[in-house]
């Protein structure tokens, strides 16, 4: 389906004040042409997965492969209530019939080619393989009170935001449903077998905060967090209020998500209260100005009753300045009153780029003008920095 914000390549144009603004020499001819795009090659998406399909779908597949109805159900046991996605081994299937729905249900998705480590074994970064050689990034996190995965949506992004990693690399291609899924089936099975540090436990939270736009693959991102939020057996059972959907901004599909009967968190990667730094930050925003962005983010308010999230990366003398954090204050609590939190994200910077964080005076006093504004700020627990698996370093760079 054809979607409202679809487009290809957008060259947005930084100018020099844009470029003075954020710090840079800029010199007499400085200009800037960074790609946005929407519409992903469309290329190397694996084959009809049994996670690519509802229960409708599911019936209709068996029925294809001249099966009883009841194997639906069955296969769907296996993959979302017992985490099992090699129909060799279930072993209640009739072997005559496993080959048969192996080939036709369960493709090769993702292939872990490495895990890496850190925060005492309790933050895991993995590194997949998709059946076409795209590689793509998750990462887990065990809290005390919780375990954390952080998925993606895309390989790549085509964003185009300069202090990302990902941004940086560019769009490869959409994830299928199956591959997002998959993401988490294989994670709750890590906690499950006891993989993580801390023993056997069970995933519960999920954010679409990892490799690429979320909404810039809607339908298949929809259709994967209804496969994650599902009570088995057409699902995995996760509560939706413990799903995060991130976005740039991309303002109608906010609002096509807000009718979506849907109780996910919202998260909006803002980064500063200012159009003219917005468009060099987030280049979206030349599509879809603040006033549009936060317009969105009401609707979606109002219509979920769910409080939105605002990711703010402080940035060095970028976008950490305390008008920044006064203006911040007075356009959200405007915007959306009571139903809103910023979450303050230190800069985790990538090698070789010249951002850095802001100073820890300069983040408090920041945290200390948004809260004084009326809007409830805190500043985000990051995980994952020297394993490059923390906020805007996912590269998904094999070495």
């Amino acid at each position: 389906m054809h979607t409202p914000w679809a487009g290809s390549l957008h060259p947005v144009r930084v100018t020099n004040s844009h470029v003075a603004a954020l710090g840079w020499d800029t010199g007499d001819t400085m200009s800037v042409s960074l790609p946005l795009v929407f519409d992903a090659p469309r290329r190397g998406m694996p084959s009809r997965h049994l996670a690519d399909l509802d229960a409708d779908g599911r019936r209709a597949a068996v029925a294809e492969l001249g099966l009883p109805a009841f194997r639906a159900d069955q296969l769907a046991r296996h993959y979302y209530g017992r985490l099992e996605a090699d129909p060799e081994k279930m072993t209640d299937l009739p072997a005559a019939v496993r080959a048969k729905i192996a080939e036709a249900l369960f493709p090769p998705l993702l292939t872990p080619l490495r895990h890496v480590a850190c925060d005492d074994g309790t933050t895991r970064k993995t590194l997949w393989r998709a059946n076409d050689g795209t590689l793509l990034e998750s990462v887990l996190m065990r809290y005390p009170d919780r375990a954390t995965l952080c998925i993606s949506s895309q390989a790549g992004c085509g964003m185009a935001c300069p202090f990302c990693a990902t941004g940086q690399g560019g769009l490869n291609r959409n994830l299928s449903t199956a591959e997002i899924v998959d993401q988490v089936r294989s994670a709750a099975a890590a906690m499950r077998d006891g993989e993580v540090a801390g023993g056997a436990g069970r995933l519960s939270n999920i954010v679409f905060m990892g490799m690429g736009e979320p909404l810039a693959n809607y339908k298949r991102v929809v259709a994967a967090v209804r496969r994650i939020t599902s009570p088995a057996p057409d699902g995995l059972g996760i509560s939706q209020r413990s799903v995060v959907v991130s976005t740039v901004g991309l303002a109608p599909a906010i609002r096509r998500l807000a009718d979506e009967g849907l109780s996910v968190t919202l998260a909006v990667s803002l980064h500063t209260p200012d159009d003219e730094l917005r468009d060099t930050l987030v280049p979206v925003n030349n599509r879809w100005p603040l006033a549009e962005v936060l317009d969105a983010a009401r609707y979606y308010a109002d219509r979920t009753g769910r409080r939105v999230s605002i990711e703010y990366a402080l940035i060095r003398d970028v976008n950490d300045q305390p008008w920044r954090a006064d203006l911040l204050g007075k356009k959200l609590r405007k915007a959306l009153g009571s139903l809103v939190h910023v979450n303050v994200i230190p800069l985790n910077p990538t090698p070789g780029s010249e951002w850095d964080a802001s100073p820890k005076p300069a983040e408090r006093e920041f945290v200390r003008r948004v809260n004084e504004q009326g809007v409830t700020c805190t500043v985000r627990d990051t995980r994952g920095r020297e394993i490059a698996a923390a906020c805007g370093q996912l590269a998904a760079e094999e070495k």
